[in-house]
């Protein structure tokens, strides 16, 4: 974590998964071998998560339809694309601890904005299903709208020039290292979300 004190920043920035809603992939495992009648460690011994097909439908290059084509190339399962779909939005499982007193009460001293590598049909669910917390956020900058995803120097410094304050002064929260690495190379303030008790430590020593 960076060095924080009271008066220090003039904007926070979230990433979603992991900081502000909880995500569990091996729901949507469960719910593919599921369908396919297969075993769920069958998926994921050939689920790749970071493939090229993967970055290509975060920044709205390929449809979800081409997207699930890949998965049932590479995971060799003939399930739907709404099966398919099902299993992937299963991956949400709720809101972080705390998030839910913390976002509103951060909310009243300093703008909140959200910054995601997600896909379209990801933003559909979590907008419905979470747009009473995500309420709290000013703007989400979101991979599949803005075509450029975290951890690319072209990402953040869109995200910066789009808040309009000086990089130094926004605080970025993120569970990645490499995305965290990305923003401080582009002179954000970090802080490394690696268990929920992460984001109330860094605005107590914001004074929120």
């Amino acid at each position: 974590m960076s060095s924080l004190s009271p008066g220090s920043a003039d904007a926070l920035l979230f990433d979603l998964g992991r900081v502000v809603l909880d995500i569990d992939f091996s729901k949507a495992i469960a719910c593919w071998a599921g369908h396919a009648g297969c075993k769920p460690e069958a998926i994921v011994a050939r689920y790749v998560r970071d493939s090229e097909a993967y970055r290509l439908h975060e920044v709205g290059k390929i449809s979800d339809e081409a997207y699930f084509d890949s998965l049932r190339v590479a995971l060799g399962i003939g399930i739907s694309d709404a099966q398919f779909l099902e299993g992937w939005n299963a991956i949400f499982a709720g809101e972080m601890p705390d998030i839910a007193e913390l976002l509103p009460r951060a909310a009243k001293q300093l703008p909140l904005y959200a910054f995601s590598n997600t896909n379209r049909p990801h933003v559909d669910h979590f907008s419905k299903e979470y747009a009473g917390l995500l309420g709290h956020f000013r703007e989400l900058y979101l991979s599949s709208s803005i075509g450029l995803r975290k951890p690319d120097v072209e990402a953040f410094d869109h995200v910066v020039a789009a808040i309009g304050v000086p990089a130094n002064r926004i605080v970025f929260f993120d569970d990645l290292a490499e995305n965290i690495e990305g923003a401080r190379s582009r002179g954000l303030t970090t802080v490394h979300v690696t268990s929920p008790r992460d984001v109330g430590n860094a605005l107590k020593a914001l004074g929120i």
